[in-house]
């Protein structure tokens, strides 16, 4: 093992109401979620993707953050998230080679998910 390497990156993003934050990826992105009352701090975790949220008062921070999860099939995370998302707009195919569908959270956190662009 490479004792320079990074290892795994953990995004951690702005909460206005941290149960409000955990039952949405809970119950809308399909994460198992983790709350430590009178910490001011959360976790979910979907699979090998993990998000940490810390509690926040200001709400233009999470609004100028977001967060890249690269899946393998964009379309098919689409298909999951529009029945629980209704205004959820189309996967966007990016000049950069990228399939991204663009979600916000009720912080305003942005969540992208993206795919390199399959050609065929």
């Amino acid at each position: 093992m490479d004792k320079t390497s990074f290892g795994k990156s953990v995004p951690v993003l702005a909460s206005l109401d941290m149960a409000r934050t955990l039952a949405f990826y809970e119950s809308v992105l399909g994460f198992t979620v983790h709350g430590f009352d009178g910490h001011g701090y959360g976790i979910a975790v979907r699979g090998e993707t993990e998000i940490h949220f810390w509690a926040c008062d200001d709400r233009r921070i999470a609004e100028n953050t977001s967060c890249y999860l690269r899946v393998p099939d964009v379309a098919a995370v689409y298909a999951e998230l529009k029945p629980r998302l209704p205004g959820l707009g189309e996967v966007v195919r990016t000049g950069w080679g990228m399939d991204e569908l663009y979600v916000l959270d009720p912080d305003g956190n942005l969540i992208k998910f993206g795919q390199e662009r399959v050609e065929g």
